[in-house]
């Protein structure tokens, strides 16, 4: 071992899939079922979060299979357990390093190395930023990346909201916050939607949705908040100011390709180069599966599509020049996926003082009166991808450290007073308290490590 934990001269493996998008968990499918036992880099912070762009959507209405539409973090909840369910080996780290220039190829992560005789790079894509002066310091003060997230946070409800962008992203970002917004302004650089036609009908007959055509942001102001921005048409060169309390980005995104730099062949955009309908990329054995190679579909049926050649082109590659180790599954027929129900809302019956994890206002204010253990509470919205990623972690988090904290999860859609009392502007969010103290707070997923190490720091129990 080194002393870094990892093995220094680990077995080598039949295929490492990077990424956990549609791609990635459709390549794990199709390779768990085929005997490879494949292990899957979930990715954690790095290009997004665990499973992908789909984690931050809300009805996802054209993958087949689902008539009434699916939820996109459930579609993914979906293909990740189908994934397991055949054998797929994850791993919920960050890919740091690939080595593709020797053989068999080497991926590190934080705290481990792995061999391996193939790879799929399933990489993604992650949002862009429009790059404006002020962008960092209204970034979650007012500015984000995902409506879906953050739109049902108390400083957005009731205000008017803006977004950028014209594609199906950003008209399904504008429909969405009129559940919550007085007014949605869309502001689109040219003079049409480049959305689906069933998408843009929903915009264009939304009486809260006002579009600004031929226009971009220039400015932003506010104090410690966002207030209002600075829009420029494009061709009168006239500029006005629309007081907006909320911005949310949906300009394109940019291939999660800095792994693979100066190893493969990338085009001047970045995206992986294959040939068109094939999955093999500069070098023989590795493979490009979704929007890490796809600039024109991106789609979460074109990304599983792409994610099924990759393995059956992997699994072909590996058989012919006789590296394939098949590794036989347990059970030939392996047990159905049990799909846990969600946490029922903690009442005046079911509280109960030592639980580990527990749900809504009543829990956290017990808990917060009587506890004297170190308590978690994560602030969550029903339709956040990320937070549908953090759950389970602090969940782990929680058994792991065996009674020395305690969680309680807040949905802000149903306790927004509780949400603006406790100054979260955004989804989701963790706070660390001890002794009614307000210890520490993060935004976002972070590794299971920062909150462990945060709540040794003020544990209850003596070291």
């Amino acid at each position: 071992m080194s002393k870094n934990g990892q093995i220094t001269n680990p077995p080598t493996e039949n295929l490492v899939i990077v990424g956990s998008g549609p791609a990635g968990y459709t390549a794990a499918i199709y390779a768990s079922r085929a005997n490879l036992k494949p292990i899957l880099i979930t990715g954690f912070q790095k290009g997004g979060i665990p499973g992908g762009q789909l984690m931050t959507t809300t009805f996802v209405e054209n993958f087949p299979g689902f008539p009434d539409g699916v939820m996109g973090p459930e579609l993914m909840d979906l293909m990740k357990s189908q994934a397991l369910r055949w054998g797929t080996q994850l791993i919920e780290e960050d890919a740091e390093e690939l080595q593709l220039r020797r053989r068999p190829f080497l991926v590190k992560t934080n705290e481990t190395l792995i061999k391996t005789n193939s790879i799929i790079i399933a990489t993604g894509a992650s949002a862009n930023k429009l790059g404006l002066k002020n962008e960092d310091i209204y970034w979650s003060r007012g500015i984000s990346a995902c409506a879906i997230c953050d739109g049902a946070t108390p400083q957005f409800r009731e205000e008017e909201l803006a977004v950028v962008g014209g594609g199906d992203s950003a008209c399904e970002e504008a429909f969405y916050l009129t559940k919550y917004a007085t007014k949605v302004h869309l502001i689109v650089r040219s003079k049409e939607l480049r959305a689906s036609k069933a998408m843009a009908d929903r915009v264009l007959n939304s009486q809260n949705i006002s579009i600004h055509w031929n226009s971009e942001v220039s400015d932003l102001y506010g104090s410690n908040w966002l207030e209002a921005i600075q829009l420029k048409d494009l061709i009168s060169k006239k500029e006005q100011e629309l007081k907006v309390k909320g911005l949310f980005y949906a300009i394109g995104h940019t291939p999660n390709t800095d792994l693979i730099t100066n190893q493969l062949n990338l085009d001047s955009s970045g995206y992986l180069i294959t040939e068109a309908g094939r999955p093999e990329t500069s070098i023989d054995g590795v493979y490009a599966a979704g929007d890490v190679s796809d600039w024109e579909w991106r789609q979460g049926i074109t990304a599983a599509a792409a994610g099924c050649k990759a393995a059956l082109a992997a699994e072909r590659w590996l058989t012919e020049n006789n590296l394939i180790q098949i590794i036989p599954r347990d059970k030939v027929e392996p047990e159905k996926v049990f799909k846990s129900e969600p946490i029922e809302i903690t009442d005046i019956n079911s509280f109960n003082l030592n639980a580990p994890y527990q749900r809504g206002e009543y829990a956290l204010r017990k808990l917060y009166h009587e506890s004297s253990k170190p308590l978690l509470v994560i602030y969550t919205s029903t339709n956040c991808g990320p937070c549908h990623v953090l759950k389970p972690q602090i969940r782990r988090v929680l058994d792991e450290l065996n009674g020395e904290a305690q969680g309680v999860e807040i949905d802000i859609e149903l306790s927004p007073e509780i949400a603006k009392q406790a100054g979260i502007n955004g989804t989701p969010t963790v706070q660390l308290f001890k002794s009614k103290n307000l210890i520490k707070q993060w935004k976002g997923v972070k590794q299971r490590s920062v909150y462990v190490e945060a709540i040794k720091q003020n544990s209850y129990k003596k070291s």
